[in-house]
């Protein structure tokens, strides 16, 4: 049998404008962009940070920040939505978020890293690190992770796109925290 699906209409979607986004509480997951090249991904990042309801956006060191044409091509708005800050260094911006007790996760493919599908719980605010286009976390930012992420991979790459694993990230660990935390 099939089932008759038909799409939400806009005011179905129960959107908040950006100032009651703002004010509402988030997620407590930061989101460290070290050294991304791409403003289309760092705008996607915004918008996946909107989506998910998540605390803050860190652009580190090169990484663009808004305003820029093309995180604006792909953000579509969520600059004014979303917090950020931009750090010349990552280990300025890991010291800050350790001290304030997040716990720091990198998504990489390191010797020690737990394959993100057997991460089963939640218990901590966290400090996710996503890394360059090419060269991935930098070796500084892995020596003061707390613990390693790697998503499962069966092609011949083993490489994706650093915006559609910081999204599956993301959302994996907002699943883990609402879960955990009987939302």
């Amino acid at each position: 049998m099939m089932q008759d699906f038909v799409k939400k209409e806009m005011a179905e979607l129960e959107r908040v404008d950006a100032d009651a986004f703002k004010g509402q509480e988030k997620f407590p997951l930061v989101l460290v962009l070290d050294q991304l090249r791409s403003g289309l991904n760092v705008g996607s990042f915004f918008r996946t940070a909107d989506a998910m309801g998540i605390e803050a956006v860190y652009c580190i060191g090169y990484t663009p920040t808004p305003p820029h044409r093309e995180i604006l091509k792909t953000a579509l708005g969520s600059t004014e939505s979303v917090n950020w800050k931009h750090y010349d260094s990552i280990s300025d911006s890991l010291s800050d978020l350790k001290a304030r007790g997040y716990r720091i996760i990198g998504l990489e493919q390191v010797h020690g890293s737990t394959f993100m599908d057997e991460v089963i719980e939640i218990t901590e605010p966290t400090a996710l690190v996503v890394g360059n286009e090419v060269s991935g976390v930098s070796e500084e930012a892995i020596g003061l992770c707390d613990a390693c992420w790697e998503i499962r991979q069966f092609g011949t790459k083993h490489s994706m796109n650093v915006a559609v694993s910081g999204g599956m990230a993301i959302h994996h660990w907002v699943h883990l925290w609402r879960k955990g935390n009987g939302a």
